[in-house]
Formats: structure tokens, C-alpha cells, sequence
């Protein structure tokens, strides 16, 4: 992932803190299948939440449409695949 997405102006309300837990996150699962994102997803939220990094759902909405910025359609329909199943778990 691009480092520079945490710099759209979009995304200034939301704490850097955050946007750094959430760089990090994207390099470590990068290159990861559809399969294994998931669960590597809903870890990585529940080590966000033990430090006491919880999203609300316009911050989340806010970054998913930012990440979804200069994608391809499929990718596009990849993040919201995910997405989905997340909201799924909930």
C-alpha cells in the first residue's frame, strides 16, 4: 500500500495513531489471499481495540473509501468483499 493515502485530506480528523495502526496492518497483510484476510483482519481489530484504537463507523467509511482511491474496479470489489464479510462477523 501506498503510504501517501494517509495524507488525503479526507482522513485528517481521524487520529494519527490510527492511521499508523492501520499502515502497519496493510503492509503486514499484504499479499495476503481473500481467504486469509479475513482473520487476519478481525486480529488485527482486536489488537487495535486491547490498545485502545476503536474506529467509528464514519472514520472506518471515510478510510475504506479513501483505500478505495486509484484502485481497479476488482480490487475495488475485492476491499468490498471483505468489507461485507466483516459486517457479517459483527
Amino acid at each position: 500500500m501506498d503510504d501517501n493515502w494517509q495524507d488525503n485530506p479526507k482522513l485528517a480528523g481521524i487520529d494519527k495513531n490510527k492511521l499508523d495502526m492501520l499502515q502497519q496492518m496493510a503492509r503486514q497483510g499484504a499479499g495476503k489471499s481473500p481467504s486469509d484476510l479475513l482473520p487476519f483482519i478481525m486480529n488485527a481489530a482486536s489488537q487495535g481495540r486491547n490498545a485502545g484504537l476503536n474506529f467509528n463507523s464514519n472514520e472506518i467509511n471515510t478510510i475504506i473509501e479513501v483505500l478505495k482511491m486509484g484502485k481497479s474496479p476488482r480490487e475495488r470489489a475485492k476491499l468490498d468483499k471483505v468489507v461485507n464479510l466483516m459486517k457479517m462477523m459483527k
